[in-house]
This record gives structure tokens, C-alpha cells and sequence, in this order.
């Protein structure tokens, strides 16, 4: 972690050196700049140790203490570096301000004298002369804490190898491995007839207990969705407890599975009633999963509404590291977890390690892999992160090194640290280490969104290095860095979207307190507590001096009085995580809280329902790359101070319902390069600067407006190609013809993969839509609301030929279907609302081959309302039609009288949806009842 922070660190002052040193208004002070490369030859000098001493800091709590603070000096390096480029970047704004200004004065023939004074870009960032001073100061403590890695005798690494990336061909490793007997054990209890104990209205409560890495979660999961449960059960429900033990937080996820929806209630008394309404005689299953508190009373306030409830018969199913655990919980049948036997360990870690190897290396290696996996001690999890380690080495030299490592013999003082995981660490490359440890700020058990994560880890800096080196986008070297994590099990129970990428993840409870421990000065997760006077801490204790050495931190809690008077001491927060629900105002805590945290990176305030407006010292954050208002639904308006934030990258503003407008200097944000502002449904248009912000690839949704002097028209979208991911464009009823609409140049916005056109039902639309076609390559697209009768060309001609989903909706003027059987890709179609439908036939299918919807796996109709007739002629039985169809829901088509015999008896539909469409229920019920 050292390491990587100290490559951060030096590349961003190699870059500030070569940028801005020999500019003669922003050099800082007289010999500012030999303090620099002093500064640098140090940190060098350092680094060449760093291996030596990040192995040692397990064992050498000293050797710990000289690595903290060289952390917290390379923090605070990075600091005064974003100050610094934060200045140099203010005044060039305002230089081509004061330009722009005297340009414009020439034209009127008013001109005066002005001379560019660098001094007023430090207004609200530190002088000149106190950015110098800081480096001078920080360049005293280095020398001193350089000095005295001389008494610790540390080897020097100069290799100057670049680790580089290996990749290997999909590995399927097995979630289970050798539980088949726990697997049927657990089910027998889960699945038994009623017992006396529950006749006596006590819940059966079966309770797995094992220490950490053995599989608990994985055969709760198990159980959980084998097909006999959700046969047997009328409501099944997952919980991940962990810790705190918060009833309320609790009750709140178990009512929100059971009703489908976020519940509105706040008070543990009203959720206790409203679950016990849902569960009334109904048998259900509720899995408890990583529960650690031995509190009576907080155990006992869920317990009796669980018992209160349900139909005789229902279950919990609790996973626990601790036996106290299971005794307070009352368990009716306590089942131990034990480790694999040396057999199973042996065979589960050959499946791993020596996938794709040859035999003579499999022959060569199997010895040393046996005494490999006989120190994983039985624990799947350390078997399956080691083995997937060793699969990647070939020499034998490497294995040996693995096998007679020093981390096995870890200590009492390093007891609850693995050491399969401590050596699959140390192989990570320095770049990667750092962004593995930031997931520590992240509480047990969360969902983590991978968009988010490498959101998050540039705001940190963490993948500028070899953003730079490697010519790649910063979002693409995360998305390397994650799959690279991934791939080695530092994540697991993998979310995928469509395309097989991984969306959703989580980290393995083992894995998240390794984090924590190579952290645990930097990242904290805070449980606040209501207090009239302001939220309370269980980190109260902490001494002033180890807040400011916090530089991660999350807060979680349910909170009436936010105050965040404990938060103001962190005051040099890099990143601040918001995960409790305010259920009163909150803005008067903001602009504290701002004065406060000037250091701040990443900010996330999201779901906050009672933000109505952020206030102008938003302005102050000045180091600030990434806030997320994301479902602040009273947040109304934005101060335009947020466009002095010139460092920002991400702003995320998704289902900010009530926001009517955006500030008007958006052309200030240059490195902005994520919009999220997905449901901003008050919007009415986007400032005009956008279109200057050359670095956006994210702009969820582009507004066309009549005011094209202030607000955006749909040629402002030309210079923005580097735009990808969703695109939706609205308000193209405004745009007057074809010739406004080709200056947007869709075709050059090739990055794209999904867009939505959204017409607004305006007449001779036709050429405008012609105008507006998209590169080739799309993958999803939708039209919304087009207005004219005849489809335009591109639509007809089906140029869009890589088309994965495509959806028609309130194309109310159109009378036919373009010939989509012709898109050689397509899986999901969906058509909507497409009142002047009467008749679907061959021209649906198209003409082109003898294959129509070859890939086609969803198609939906939706509120078709006139439509009467769909049919598959005779002269096209021959061809081949719907080859993949799995799945045909039709609703809201009351005057279909009948389905085509070819779709019903010759694809391979497994699911019919009939509804609101009484003709076709009557007429297909018998066969959906059969189905």
C-alpha cells in the first residue's frame, strides 16, 4: 500500500515538475523547484525498500509504524500536489477568461488596459508562497523518516521489471466442494414436519457455525435455492446481519423482499406489524447470514416477530463464526462446519492449480501443491485464493518460494490473518494493491457496484500511472484492475449484465477484514447514532490525532439530529461515504461539513431525501472528483459555485426528480467526464457549456431546448464523441429539420452501445429522424413516440444490423412493423403502445433470406390495442422463424384474436405470458394452465 501510494505520489510531482516549472508566472517560490527533485531522489530512494518492508510490517509492529507514517506523508504530498495543479489549472480559466474579456472589449472598440495577474486564481485555494511552504515542510519530515529506515537493515528491491498482467482462459472453480453430506443434513432439518418446540410457538431456528473461509454463506446459498425450499416454503428471505445488529435495518430489508418495495417507516414498532401482517399464516424461510451480536435484547426484538408471525413450520437459518452466538440465538439444531479432509483439500486445489497444465509439469509440481494445500488447514476459501495464485506460476522455484514462505509462520499478533491471502496479496502489482485495500471503506456485506468502485479509485488517483503509461482510458484500466482482483477471488457473488460483464460483486468477509487490517489507520466504518445534539460515534474514542489520520470513512446509521460533529475532526478525509438515512433536515449540516473537509476526493450523498438545495460552499471541496446526489429526491437546484470544481470527473445526479435546472458554467467543469442524470424528469434542458466538455462519456440524457442561447439544441451534441455507455435525447419534437438535426453527427458518436430517440408524437418527423441515424455498431436501441406514418429509411433498410435489443413505443401514427426478422442479432423485442397496429404478417418477418429472427429470445407486446390479426403465411412456413424464442408475453391486446401455429408449435417457447387480452386467454388457457 506504501508503495503504491508513493508511485501516486511521484508521478504526480514528475508530472506537476515537467508541466509548470518552467512556466515563469507559477513557479512557486526562488528554489521551490530543486526542492522538488530533492524531494523526488528521496522518495526513490525509499520506494527501492518498500517490498522489503511491507513483507515485514506483519510481523514488526515498529516496521508498521515507519510504514504509517510514510503513508500519511504521501498523502499529504498528493495534497499540496492537487493544490498546486488545482492552481496552475484556475489560471489558465481565468487567463482565457480575461482574454475572451479583452477580445470582446476590442470588438466594441472599448479597449483598455488589462494585465493578467496570476495572484487572483488563489483566491479560494492556498497562495503561492503557502503551497511552497508546504513542500519545503514536507520535504524536512521525508528526510527524517528516510533517516530512519537505516535502523531496521531493510534489503533493497532494484528490480526494474514492470510486473506485468497475465491472463489465462475461463476457469469455472466450484462454489462447493465436498459438503454434499452438510448440504442434505441442513435440508432434512429445514424441510421436517413441525416439531413440539414450534407447536409451542417457538420458531425452529437451525444455526451453521464455523470459523471464517469454511463455507457457511456458500451452503446457506446452497440450501437457500435448492428447488425442494422454494417448493416447500411460501416466502423465502435473505438477510445479510453482520455487524451492527441494527433491528430496524433488518426489519426494513425483511419487508422490503416481502412487499417488493422500499418501506416508508422508520419506527421498529410499525415495521414489526407490517411484517407480521405479510407472514400471517404463511411458511417461510428467512436466512440470517454472518450474525455476530450476543445481545439478548436486540436478538430477542426480532425473534418475537418472527415468532408472532408465520405458519407452524417455518425456519431461520442463522451462519455464525461463534458458538456464543449460537447459544443466545437458542438454536434448535447447531451444525459445525469442519475443514475438508487432507483428500478433498488435496483434489479441490489440483482442480485449480493445474487447469490447462501440461502432465510433465502437473508431475513436476504435484508434491510441493500437496504441501500447499495441506497448510490451507481445510479452508476452502484460502485452497480456492491459493490455488488460483499457483495456477498462474509455472516455475518450480516459484512454487518452492510459495511453499517455504515466512507468512505461514505467522504469529499471535497476526492470528486472524490469512495467509493465502497475505501471499496472493504480495503478488499483486503495486497499482492493484492500492485499489484492493480502498475497498475497506466499504461495510461488511455490501453490494458493491463495480461502475461506482472505478469511479471511485480515480478520484483516489490510483489509475493515473498506468493511464498514462499505457495510453488507456482511466475507465479502462479499472475495469482491468477489477477483472484482475476478480479473477484471484478477492470478489465473489458475481452480478452480470447482458454481455457477461460483472455489474455487482461482493467481498468475502475474510477478504473485507484483511482489507480492513492493511487500512486500519486509513479507512474506518463509522456507526453513528441519533443524539439531540448531533450524531454520536462508536469511534468516539479515537484521539484527535488518529482522526486526521483517517482518510476513508463511511458513516451508517438511521439519523434524526445529523450534525457530524465527529466527522469535522477528520479533517484530511480523501473519501466520505454516506450509508445512513436522514429522516430530517440535513441542510444545515452541510456547509460545516464542507468548511470542514476541504480535502475531500469523493463525496457520496445519495438517497438523501430531505437535501433540498446544496449549499455554496460546495465551492470550497476544490480537490473534489467524484459526488454522487444520486436519488435526493427534494434536491431542487444546484449552487454555481459547483463550477469552481474544476478537478470534478463524476457528478451523479440520477432520479434527482424535483432538480429543474443545472448551473449555467458547466463549461468550467473541463475534466468532467461522467454525467449521470438518468430520471431527471423536472429538466428541461442542459446548460449550452456542456457541449465544450470534450472529456464527457457519460451524458445519460441530452434535453433539446427552444432557448439556444443559454441551453443546449441538438447540434450542440456534434464535438461530443467521446460519449458512451446510454444515450438518451430528448425533446426532438423542437427540432425544426433534417439539416439542424445532422449537425448532432450521431454516426461519429461510435462509442455508444445503447441509444433512445424520444420524437415527442410530432408530424413530418421523418427527415429529422433520417438525420439523426447512429453508427452501425449499436447494440440497443429505442424509439419513442415517433410521429409520422411511413418509417424512416434507416429503420426500414435495418442498417443498425448489430442490434442486440430494440424497443418501438407509442409509435402511434405507424400501421406496420418494419421488417425486423432481418436483424441477424437481435434477442429482445419489444412494441408498445402502437395504436394504429391492426394487421402483423410477412413484412414483419422480412424478405431478405430464409431466416428471420434467428437469435430472437424475448419478444413482448405491450397495450396494442386495435391490434386483430398475426399470422405466418403458408409460402413462409418454409423458412426458418424464431429458432431461439424462449419467451412470448403479450398484454394489453384485447382484440387479438389468435397466435400463429408456427410460433407456438415449432420454436422452443418455454414461457407464455397472457394478460389483460381476454380473447387469447380464453382461447390459450388450457395450454398456459398445462405450461
Amino acid at each position: 500500500m506504501a508503495d503504491a501510494l508513493l508511485a501516486i505520489a511521484l508521478q504526480r510531482l514528475a508530472s506537476s515538475v515537467e508541466q509548470h516549472i518552467g512556466d515563469c508566472r507559477l513557479t512557486l517560490v526562488l528554489g521551490v523547484d530543486e526542492e522538488i527533485r530533492s524531494l523526488t531522489d528521496t522518495l526513490l530512494s525509499v520506494r527501492d525498500v518498500l517490498e522489503d518492508a511491507e513483507r515485514r510490517q506483519v510481523k514488526e509492529k515498529s516496521v508498521q509504524s515507519w510504514l504509517e507514517k510514510l503513508k500519511d506523508m504521501a498523502y499529504q504530498m498528493d495534497d499540496v500536489v492537487d493544490e498546486w495543479s488545482t492552481a496552475v489549472l484556475r489560471s489558465s480559466q481565468m487567463e482565457g477568461a480575461e482574454n475572451a474579456s479583452i477580445n470582446s472589449k476590442k470588438k466594441k472598440k472599448k479597449v483598455s488596459y488589462c494585465v493578467f495577474s496570476p495572484c487572483l486564481c488563489f483566491k479560494q485555494v492556498a497562495s503561492r508562497r503557502v503551497i511552497a511552504l508546504k513542500i519545503k515542510a514536507i520535504k524536512q519530515q521525508l528526510d527524517v523518516i528516510a533517516s530512519q529506515r537505516t535502523q531496521f537493515n531493510f534489503i533493497s528491491d532494484l528490480s526494474e521489471e514492470p510486473q506485468r498482467f497475465i491472463t489465462t482462459s475461463r476457469l469455472d472453480i466450484p462454489e462447493v466442494y465436498g459438503r454434499d453430506m452438510d448440504k442434505n443434513t441442513i435440508l432434512s432439518r429445514l424441510l421436517i414436519s413441525e416439531t413440539c418446540q414450534e407447536i409451542e410457538s417457538e420458531i425452529y431456528i437451525v444455526s451453521i457455525v464455523g470459523t471464517g473461509g469454511m463455507g457457511k454463506t456458500t451452503l446457506a446459498q446452497l440450501v437457500y435455492n435448492h428447488p425442494d425450499v422454494k417448493d416447500h416454503f411460501d416466502e423465502r428471505i435473505w438477510i445479510c446481519v453482520s455487524d451492527p445488529f441494527d433491528p430496524i435495518r433488518i426489519s426494513r430489508d425483511i419487508l422490503e423482499i416481502l412487499q417488493g418495495e422500499c418501506p416508508n417507516l422508520h419506527n421498529l414498532e410499525a415495521l414489526q406489524q407490517k411484517i407480521q401482517l405479510c407472514i400471517a399464516r404463511k411458511k417461510f424461510l428467512i436466512v440470517l447470514d454472518d450474525v455476530w451480536t450476543e445481545n439478548h435484547q436486540l436478538w430477542g426484538q426480532l425473534k418475537s416477530t418472527l415468532n408472532c408471525g408465520g405458519h407452524v413450520g417455518s425456519r431461520i437459518l442463522a451462519t455464525t463464526r461463534k458458538e456464543s452466538v449460537v447459544k443466545m440465538m437458542g438454536a434448535t439444531y447447531v451444525h459445525s462446519l469442519e475443514e475438508l479432509s487432507q483428500e478433498q483439500s488435496r483434489a479441490l486445489f489440483h482442480q485449480i492449480a493445474f487447469f490447462e497444465k501440461s502432465r510433465e509439469k502437473v508431475e513436476e509440481l504435484k508434491d510441493i501443491g500437496e504441501k500447499i494445500a495441506d497448510k490451507c488447514k481445510g479452508l476452502p476459501l484460502a485452497i480456492k485464493t491459493l490455488a488460483i495464485l499457483m495456477r498462474l506460476k509455472n516455475n518450480k522455484e516459484e512454487w518452492e518460494s510459495i511453499l517455504n514462505s515466512e507468512v505461514w509462520q505467522l504469529d499471535e499478533f497476526e492470528r486472524d490473518i490469512s495467509p493465502a491471502l497475505l501471499l496472493s496479496y504480495y503478488d499483486l502489482p503495486p497499482a492493484i494493491k492500492r485499489c484492493f485495500s480502498y475497498c475497506a471503506v466499504f461495510p461488511k456485506d455490501t453490494v458493491i457496484e463495480v461502475d461506482k468502485l472505478i469511479k471511485l479509485w480515480m478520484a483516489q488517483n490510483y489509475l493515473n500511472c498506468n493511464h498514462v503509461i499505457s495510453n488507456k482510458e482511466m475507465e479502462v484500466v479499472g475495469k482491468e484492475y477489477f477483472q484482475y482482483l476478480a479473477g484471484r477471488s478477492f470478489f465473489q457473488d458475481f452480478e452480470k449484465d447482458d454481455d457477461d460483464n460483472i455489474i455487482r460483486c461482493k467481498m468475502h468477509d475474510i477478504v473485507h477484514d484483511f482489507a480492513q487490517f492493511l487500512t486500519k489507520n486509513e479507512c474506518c466504518i463509522i456507526q453513528a447514532f441519533d443524539m439531540p445534539q448531533g450524531i454520536g460515534f462508536a469511534e468516539e474514542r479515537r484521539t484527535k490525532a488518529s482522526f486526521q489520520k483517517v482518510r476513508h470513512a463511511t458513516l451508517i446509521g438511521l439519523q434524526r439530529y445529523p450534525k457530524f460533529f465527529s466527522t469535522y475532526k477528520m479533517k484530511n478525509l480523501h473519501t466520505l461515504l454516506h450509508e445512513f438515512s436522514v429522516i430530517s433536515s440535513i441542510d444545515e449540516a452541510l456547509p460545516m461539513l464542507f468548511q470542514h473537509l476541504t480535502c475531500l476526493r469523493a463525496l457520496d450523498l445519495q438517497q438523501n431525501l430531505s437535501i433540498t438545495e446544496l449549499p455554496k460552499e460546495i465551492g470550497k471541496l476544490i480537490h473534489l472528483k467524484y459526488l454522487n446526489l444520486s436519488y435526493c429526491y427534494s434536491l431542487t437546484e444546484l449552487p454555481e459555485t459547483i463550477c469552481d470544481l474544476y478537478n470534478l470527473q463524476t457528478l451523479n445526479i440520477r432520479e434527482c426528480i424535483a432538480l429543474v435546472e443545472l448551473p449555467k458554467a458547466m463549461d468550467k467543469l473541463v475534466n468532467l467526464r461522467h454525467l449521470q442524470n438518468f430520471l431527471t424528469v423536472a429538466l428541461d434542458g442542459l446548460p449550452k457549456g456542456i457541449s465544450r466538455l470534450n472529456s464527457l462519456q457519460t451524458l445519460e440524457k441530452f434535453i433539446v431546448s427552444n432557448d439556444g442561447d443559454n441551453e443546449c439544441l441538438i447540434g450542440d451534441l456534434k464535438n461530443l464523441n467521446n460519449l458512451r455507455g446510454e444515450l438518451e435525447i430528448r425533446g426532438l419534437r423542437k427540432v425544426e429539420d433534417a439539416r439542424e438535426a445532422q449537425e448532432a453527427e450521431l454516426k461519429n458518436k461510435i462509442y455508444l452501445q445503447h441509444l433512445t430517440l424520444e420524437f415527442g408524437e410530432k408530424e413530418g418527423i421523418k427527415d429529422v429522424a433520417e438525420a439523426l441515424q447512429p453508427h452501425l455498431n449499436l447494440k440497443s436501441l429505442a424509439i419513442w413516440s415517433y410521429g409520422d406514418t411511413e418509417w424512416h429509411d434507416w429503420m426500414m433498410r435495418l442498417s443498425v444490423t448489430q442490434l442486440k435489443t430494440l424497443e418501438l413505443s407509442h409509435c402511434n401514427a405507424c400501421s406496420y412493423i418494419p421488417p425486423l426478422g432481418e436483424l441477424p442479432l437481435l434477442e429482445k423485442l419489444e412494441i408498445k403502445d402502437m395504436k394504429s397496429v391492426k394487421y402483423i404478417g410477412g413484412e414483419f418477418l422480412g424478405s431478405s433470406s430464409t431466416t428471420a429472427f434467428p437469435k430472437l429470445k424475448k419478444l413482448i407486446f405491450h397495450n396494442m390495442k386495435e391490434w386483430e390479426k398475426w399470422e405466418v403465411k403458408e409460402e413462409e412456413e418454409g423458412m426458418s422463424i424464431m429458432s431461439c424464442l424462449s419467451l412470448l408475453k403479450i398484454r394489453g391486446c384485447p382484440k387479438l384474436e389468435e397466435l400463429p401455429d408456427h410460433v407456438l408449435q415449432r420454436t422452443p417457447l418455454q414461457e407464455l405470458v397472457i394478460s389483460d387480452s381476454d380473447i387469447l386467454l380464453q382461447r390459450y388457457k388450457q395450454d398456459m394452465e398445462e405450461e
